[in-house]
């Protein structure tokens, strides 16, 4: 017998949960899947991810020796090597708009709209343009389940900078602007961002009428901790039966990311042993879900981006590793005492210098964990890491004096075959940042004659 092929939007559904499933040869009937010369004409789709680094780098430890394919390595940047043919540095790319105005809070908006952003105390918000990313999902999101998903790890910030020239902090804790005056909300809790992926229906039902029934919300939130896997087992058996035997091997292996995911969530997420006091001290009830660590907080974010493209949930996402001046402590690494944003200013002290690299060298180690994982999924012929498109990078160059000049920008990912990585690009100095955007957004099927300031897309790309 013929068997239909499977829908690409297929979902394993059960009780409150449905879960997508990655790109299977299932899906495409050999007919369609194959021109008269054997080629594929089906792939996998492009994805487009930006992951923000606040408070520069330190340039003498970031930027190598060498050009195009013959660069070598700083010290910085060593933790790339596995990767080191999957990425290339862009080099002289900057934000026009963003020179003399404030250090960080006006920088960030624009990081990926390229606009000018007005000073207010946050009534009338205006960064000056849409980021790109939310260009993306305006044009390509309704292909997905989630038109883009939007991450981080620091809470958005509230007030204005009266020190900073008036800027509302608010500026400094986003990226992905929908409009020009409207910031999308990034998601913090790894356990919310990862039910964003694989539950539907609301978590708590409505009950007892206008009452709020605390034994019905206690069952109803016991009955949201059930793995997501676990409420979709009978579908799964079902697919099972319907698919060859490399599909299963590969759908297996692909539930079981999900599975050891979810129980790095319930891991991160157990109360602790603590030491008792006697008596009263009076402290607000924390928010709940946040991991106990910044390391477990990253890299479980960085997963769930990553099940996010696997899955086809969305296919642009962007991740916050701080918000602006973020004064996180990193002393979790050794030799590093001090806060970020502080030690950002480090007046050529050599020994603030050696804590601001050693801070900058820890977030360059998370970026070459999520490419590494990307790339060891395979799609097909390629991988996931060959079909997307990757941006790493900071508003300021060197955080001491918030230089907009050169910003450390990092490309990784094939761009579906459009990209030749592995390299070091200078471009001419002062090019617009924006057009490379441009450049993503022809890539991702999107054709704009400009992009924020841009002047033309980035030549030698591919």
């Amino acid at each position: 017998m013929k068997r239909l092929p499977l829908s690409r939007r297929t979902f394993l559904r059960g009780a409150g949960a449905a879960v997508a499933l990655p790109w299977l040869e299932a899906m495409t009937p050999r007919s369609l899947a194959e021109g008269a010369d054997g080629m594929r004409l089906d792939k996998p789709p492009l994805r487009a991810a930006f992951l923000f680094k606040p408070n520069g780098v330190y340039p003498k430890h970031f930027t190598p020796k060498g050009d195009a394919e013959d660069y070598e390595l700083t010290p910085m940047l060593r933790s790339l090597a596995k990767v080191k043919g999957d990425y290339s540095l862009l080099e002289n790319l900057w934000n026009e708009q963003t020179v003399g105005r404030n250090g960080h809070w006006p920088k960030v908006p624009a990081f990926l709209s390229g606009g000018y952003v007005v000073r207010t105390s946050g009534r009338d918000m205006d960064t000056g343009g849409t980021s790109v990313d939310q260009l993306m999902a305006h044009r390509l999101g309704a292909q997905t389940p989630l038109p883009s998903l939007e991450l981080g790890v620091d809470e958005a910030y509230t007030g204005v900078d009266n020190v900073g020239g008036g800027f509302t902090r608010i500026y400094g804790s986003h990226i992905a602007w929908r409009d020009p005056h409207t910031p999308v909300p990034k998601e913090i809790v790894p356990q919310l961002a990862f039910d964003r992926l694989f539950r539907t229906g609301p978590s708590i039902p409505v009950v007892s009428g206008f009452k709020l029934d605390q034994p019905a919300v206690t069952r109803a939130l016991a009955r949201d901790d059930i793995s997501v896997l676990d409420s979709v087992l009978e579908d799964a058996k079902s697919l099972r039966r319907r698919i060859s035997t490399s599909d299963r091997t590969k759908m297996e292996e692909y539930l079981e990311s999900v599975r050891s995911v979810e129980r790095r969530l319930e891991n991160a997420l157990k109360p602790q042993k603590r030491w008792m006091n006697e008596g009263d001290f009076e402290v607000p009830r924390p928010k709940p879900g946040i991991p106990a660590t910044h390391q477990e907080h990253v890299r479980l974010m960085l997963d769930i981006m990553l099940l996010a493209f696997w899955t086809d949930s969305t296919r642009v996402s962007t991740f916050m590793f701080g918000n602006a001046q973020t004064g996180r402590n990193f002393s979790f690494i050794d030799g590093v005492k001090s806060s970020y944003h502080g030690i950002s200013h480090h007046r050529n002290d050599p020994k603030r210098i050696a804590e601001y690299e050693k801070i900058g060298t820890w977030h360059i180690e998370q970026f070459a964990y999520f490419l590494e994982k990307m790339k060891s999924i395979s799609e097909g012929e390629s991988t996931l890491l060959d079909n997307s498109m990757v941006m790493f990078g900071s508003t300021l160059r060197d955080g001491n004096k918030h230089d907009p000049h050169d910003l450390p920008i990092i490309l990784a990912g094939r761009g579906g075959g459009s990209l030749r990585p592995g390299r070091r690009i200078r471009f001419t100095r002062d090019t617009p940042l924006c057009n490379l955007y441009l450049s993503m957004l022809e890539r991702m099927g999107i054709e704009e004659k400009r992009f924020g300031d841009s002047t033309g897309k980035l030549r030698g790309l591919g």
